[in-house]
Formats: C-alpha cells, sequence, structure tokens
C-alpha cells in the first residue's frame, strides 16, 4: 500500500512538473492554450510512470497504457492541430483581461495547476488498475472495459474528424454541423471521451478496491458536462443565432438518441 502512495504522489509531481514547464512556455508566447493540448500527454506520462514503477499484472499494465496512449496521442494531435496558427483561446483571453498583468501568475494556479489536479484525480482508475498485482489474469470487467473504451474512442475520433471536415469548407462558414454523429448528440465527442473512462474504470474494477475510483468517471464527465465542455461551449458559441437554437432544440446535449420534434 505504502508504494502505491508512492507511485500516486511521484505522479502528480511529474504532471505538475510538467504543466509548470507549459506555464513557463506560456509566459514566452504570451498565450496559455498550450495547457489544453498538454492535457491528454499528462495522461501518457502517468501511464507510462505507472507502467515502469509499478508491480501490477503484466497484461492489465499494458492493455491499460496502450488505450491511455492511443487517446492522450490522439486529443495532444487533434488540439495541437486544431490551435495551430489561432490566437489564445477566447476563454483565457476573458480571463486575460479580467486580471490583466497578475494573470501570467494567476494562469500559473488556474490554469496549468488546476488542470493537473484534476488530471490526476482523473487518472486514478488507470493507476490503480495497472499497480494492482492481483488478480493475475483478465477478467470479464477487463473484456467489458475494453468494449466501451473502443467504442467511446471511435465516437471521440469520428466527432472530431467530422466537425474539423465541416469546418473547413467555406460554405459552412456560420452554420450547424447537424448530420452523421451530430445529428444525435450536440456534443457527441466529449459523450466518447467520457465512455472511454468509465470504460478504463470498469477494466479497475478487476482489482481489489478498483471500484473505488468510480470518482475519477465521474469527475471527468461532471467537467465535461458542466465546467469546460458542454456549457461552456454552448455559452460561446453561435449566441442567438436561430439555426442553433432549433438545433438545440432537438439534439440530445450529450447522449447520441434521435431527434425531437419542435414543439
Amino acid at each position: 500500500m505504502e508504494h502505491t502512495f508512492e507511485i500516486m504522489l511521484f505522479n502528480f509531481a511529474a504532471v505538475a512538473a510538467m504543466m509548470f514547464c507549459g506555464w513557463i512556455y506560456s509566459l514566452v508566447k504570451n498565450n496559455v492554450t498550450i495547457a489544453d493540448s498538454l492535457w491528454g500527454l499528462g495522461f501518457v506520462l502517468t501511464a507510462w510512470i505507472t507502467f515502469f514503477q509499478s508491480n501490477g499484472f503484466p497484461e492489465r499494465k499494458m492493455l491499460i497504457t496502450t488505450l491511455v496512449t492511443l487517446w492522450g496521442l490522439r486529443l495532444f494531435i487533434h488540439i495541437t492541430k486544431r490551435n495551430r496558427g489561432k490566437g489564445e483561446d477566447p476563454r483565457y483571453t476573458e480571463w486575460r483581461k479580467e486580471y490583466g498583468d497578475r494573470f501570467k501568475y494567476v494562469s500559473l494556479f488556474k490554469v496549468f495547476l488546476v488542470q493537473a489536479l484534476f488530471l490526476w484525480i482523473i487518472s486514478l482508475s488507470l493507476q490503480i488498475g495497472e499497480i494492482s498485482e492481483s488478480p493475475d489474469y483478465l477478467t470479464i470487467f477487463d473484456f467489458i472495459g475494453l468494449a466501451i473504451w473502443i467504442a467511446g474512442f471511435l465516437i471521440e475520433s469520428f466527432a472530431d474528424y467530422q466537425l474539423s471536415s465541416f469546418l473547413k469548407r467555406p460554405e459552412n462558414r456560420g452554420k450547424v454541423m447537424n448530420s452523421k454523429l451530430w445529428r444525435y448528440s450536440r456534443h457527441p465527442n466529449y459523450f466518447g471521451e467520457s465512455a472511454m473512462w468509465w470504460g478504463i474504470f470498469i477494466i479497475a474494477l478487476s482489482v481489489p478496491y478498483g471500484y473505488i475510483t468510480i470518482i475519477s468517471p465521474i469527475v471527468i464527465t461532471y467537467t465535461l458536462l458542466r465546467i469546460t465542455g458542454v456549457t461552456l461551449m454552448e455559452k460561446t458559441i453561435f449566441g442567438n443565432n436561430p439555426e442553433y437554437r432549433e438545433y438545440v432544440a432537438t439534439t440530445s446535449s450529450f447522449i447520441p438518441w434521435f431527434k425531437k420534434k419542435m414543439v
């Protein structure tokens, strides 16, 4: 148990150090959007540190590390490409206006270190799943979790690709993406990300005390719904666009579902 806490504390220190380096970079560039790209990489770093530091069941360690690496690297590449050549994210420019010159210090805590803390909490399922030495075989939870993770990964990947392809076309400027996966959910990419972390949690149910890490998928789902995802996005996009208002009225906000009829 003591070794478990040592690994987990080391993981937090490593992620915090990575975010601190990101903060230094943001001061040089006068742009804190780098924090978004570091999000996925932080999970990859945590997974590999745990992989090499723990004595857990090798097959389960490799399974979890592979899944997290695939997701984290894909997300890093996607966000980095999306933000390339653009200015600072509007969320951060608003904070920069609010705090003025103090923002360069405030951002260390409000953007980078807070993100490190959330990242560490969300990664508890993967950490416990990798660290535990028993059972020394794959269980039904490993396979169910893997299936859910694959479904979530495909949904998030296709949703991101569909939206980026839609936005690249000049004729779609100011229009609402209302087809393919986006026909059934206003945020299918966030749903897919949430599903992946529920999958990792279910894999962690294979090991002793894995059920305690249910905080991981709950926190990421709540974050996507109420903090950085759905709620924040819908406050800032399209304003009073009637097409978007109709889209909101007829389309599920998160879980993919059939269209509702306008009243």
